[in-house]
């Protein structure tokens, strides 16, 4: 892994493209999307990584007590040169990052954007980037982060100073048309530059050697499975209430699975599951658990679950596909888009519990099928491409 301070060779005539995202000490979707975006552009073009590594003060952030904790098996592929990484205090980080891209000469950096709390780096960043001569690409995963949005200093400031990235941008990418509206709307980006709808290639990675399946469910139970952090626009109250209505003639079918680190003090579905009458039949992991650990839950489970109130682009959601399991989601944002050629899904309306219960009660019916992801990382270097 080359310093700052070494010469990055360029190994083909082909572009020299430099990522920058969401390291993995702040471990999150984010994190997971960036260095896999960077080993499928490695396929076509010379890239490197520079990675956002302390976010905030870590006390600070939702999952503070796991920040630093190893536990992703993805790295970044060898072919390509990594920076790890720039701190929100700058000193002495933002130097050496901004001497690696010096070294490095890009000609085009993508910017993962997700959270105003790095939007004074990526600034700088990408200042540094026109002055060496590259294009500028914004790939949006959240317009506004949705805690950041329920913060009224944490608003105005990402709405002040954000545009002033954006406006560096020589184009833009996004996962849905949904996204793509919400980019004109929110940004005021105009028509003048290109916004892309990238394909999402399956989070696939979780999946190591053959593994022990985790569940308590039963043999012959479906084993129903909701995973990932637990905030308020995740829904997962609504899942918990859907499960008790299903019909105690029926009950005995099915198993609900949680695997999820409460965020926000969003603690409404934790207390329903405690007091609910189905709580014999429920399984409940409250923490963000290793990738070797959600591979195992993954592989025991018959169903995956996300019942979301809003969604710009579900992580979760490629995982499940990545495993092809049959997915129950709830037709917000580009969710439905995203999984439109994925003969695994059911779609059912949001903040609807009864819609809900009956879909979960037509899960068993597809218990042990398996299903295509529709997309590829190949695809995804390919959009960018064009892109490009």
């Amino acid at each position: 892994m080359p310093e700052p301070g070494d010469s990055v060779k360029p190994r083909s005539p082909s572009r020299r493209v430099v990522v920058i995202g969401s390291g993995t000490r702040f471990l999150s979707g984010i994190s997971v999307y960036t260095v896999r975006v960077a080993n499928a552009l490695a396929d076509r073009h010379t890239v490197g990584l520079v990675t956002m590594r302390r976010l905030l003060p870590a006390r600070l952030y939702p999952g503070w007590r796991r920040v630093g904790a190893d536990l992703t098996r993805l790295e970044a592929d060898k072919r390509v040169a990594t920076f790890d990484g720039v701190d929100w205090f700058w000193l002495p980080s933002i130097i050496r990052a901004a001497w690696f891209l010096y070294r490095f000469r890009p000609q085009v950096v993508v910017f993962q954007w997700w959270t105003g709390t790095v939007v004074h780096s990526y600034i700088a960043l990408a200042l540094m980037s026109r002055l060496l001569g590259a294009k500028v690409v914004v790939e949006f995963h959240e317009i506004i982060e949705t805690g950041e949005a329920n913060i009224p200093v944490a608003r105005v400031y990402i709405r002040s100073v954000a545009p002033i990235l954006m406006r560096l941008a020589n184009g833009f990418a996004v996962h849905s048309e949904f996204d793509r509206d919400l980019v004109v709307q929110t940004w005021r980006v105009g028509r003048r530059r290109p916004i892309a709808v990238l394909p999402h290639g399956p989070h696939d990675h979780y999946q190591g050697p053959p593994v022990q399946p985790i569940r308590d469910a039963p043999p012959g139970v479906c084993n129903l499975l909701f995973f990932g952090v637990i905030r308020p626009y995740k829904g997962l109250e609504f899942l918990v209430r859907a499960f008790e209505a299903i019909p105690e003639s029926e009950i005995d079918r099915f198993w609900l699975t949680i695997v999820g680190e409460t965020w926000e003090g969003w603690t409404l579905p934790e207390e329903l599951i405690e007091r609910s009458p189905r709580r014999a039949r429920i399984t409940f992991v409250n923490r963000y658990v290793t990738d070797a650990e959600l591979d195992s839950y993954l592989h025991g489970a018959d169903a995956a679950v996300l019942p979301y109130l809003r969604s710009s682009l579900s992580g979760p959601l490629h995982v499940a596909m990545g495993y092809g399991l049959p997915i129950v989601i709830t037709a917000v944002g580009g969710n439905v888009e995203a999984a439109r050629r994925y003969e695994g899904i059911v779609v059912v309306p949001a903040g609807e519990i009864r819609p809900l219960s009956d879909a979960l009660r037509h899960l068993p019916a597809l218990a042990g099928k398996r299903y295509e992801h529709p997309h590829s990382w190949s695809q995804t270097a390919a959009a960018y491409e064009a892109l490009f």
